[in-house]
């Protein structure tokens, strides 16, 4: 008797779906704000580090903007099987790509391994609450007017899921940190087109394979202006990203570590009696 075949795991993303959203983000003329951001946190962080990078490589969808963006770096495709080589460079930056990943320990893994030791990686990607609005407002909108429900936004990732995968791939000194940019719209119609910009379409491989029903739309844009307008001005939306940044380092003898369990030479109780303050 033959053994069971393990049933395949269904993909989430279609990449040929997601290469023509970008493709057409190319050709649209790309709206990059999140690419900005990232690029300038990017830059934050590295001048915080005391040293100086000479062999960066990024992995985007976007490749025009980083190669601006990082003059001299090496910038690959976030395809499954990542163009960088073992050992190849010091920095390592995974722009706003992470999320599409099939595999995100996978990708980090690659990177990890195209390091050099004591060489620093950084990934950013949309996670958390990411467009939870449109979220909502087209799940209530397409129950309500059809009875049914098709897969419309990423599923998006929490912080403390991607922060595990840093350990996982390998890399040292890990870290984790998310900060929230709140986008203001006139109306649905302009934070879709934004998205086509941007080539963050919907690119899931459940995806409904037809166009969407006028009348969801319209109502999926009544329920957003009515539930989620924006604070600063109620006639128009708000769109929530929250940007994921992940730091790791690859091992070097050279690094921090922590001492062995029971290599202390005090009790705690001692040394936090010796930092009490005289009465």
């Amino acid at each position: 008797m033959m053994p069971d075949r393990p049933t395949p795991v269904p993909s989430l993303t279609d990449r040929n779906a997601l290469t023509r959203n970008r493709n057409r983000a190319a050709r649209l003329g790309p709206v990059d704000f999140l690419h900005r951001i990232v690029a300038d946190e990017v830059q934050d962080r590295l001048a915080e580090v005391n040293r100086r990078f000479t062999d960066p490589a990024v992995v985007t969808g976007m490749p025009d903007y980083w190669r601006e963006a990082m003059p001299g770096a090496k910038v690959v495709a976030d395809t499954p099987e990542l163009d960088l080589q073992p050992g190849a460079h010091d920095l390592v930056v995974h722009a706003n790509a992470l999320h599409w990943a099939e595999d995100p320990v996978g990708q980090i893994v690659q990177c990890a391994r195209a390091l050099r030791p004591d060489g620093l990686f950084i990934a950013a990607c949309p996670g958390g609450r990411s467009l939870h609005e449109l979220r909502d407002v087209l799940t209530r909108a397409e129950a309500e007017v059809t009875g049914g429900l098709s897969p419309r936004v990423l599923p998006m990732a929490e912080i403390r899921d991607l922060g595990a995968l840093l350990p996982r791939a390998g890399l040292a000194l890990p870290v984790a940190d998310q900060m929230t940019q709140n986008v203001s719209y006139r109306s649905l119609p302009h934070l879709a087109n934004d998205l086509r910009a941007m080539g963050e379409g919907n690119a899931l491989s459940g995806r409904l394979r037809r166009p969407t029903r006028r009348d969801v739309l319209l109502r999926a844009g009544q329920l957003y202006a009515e539930n989620h307008p924006d604070p600063q001005d109620p006639a128009r939306i708000r769109a929530t990203f929250d940007l994921i940044f992940l730091t790791g380092w690859a091992p070097d003898d050279s690094q921090q570590k922590p001492l062995r369990p029971g290599s202390a030479r005090m009790p705690l109780a001692d040394a936090l009696a010796s930092t009490r303050k005289p009465e």
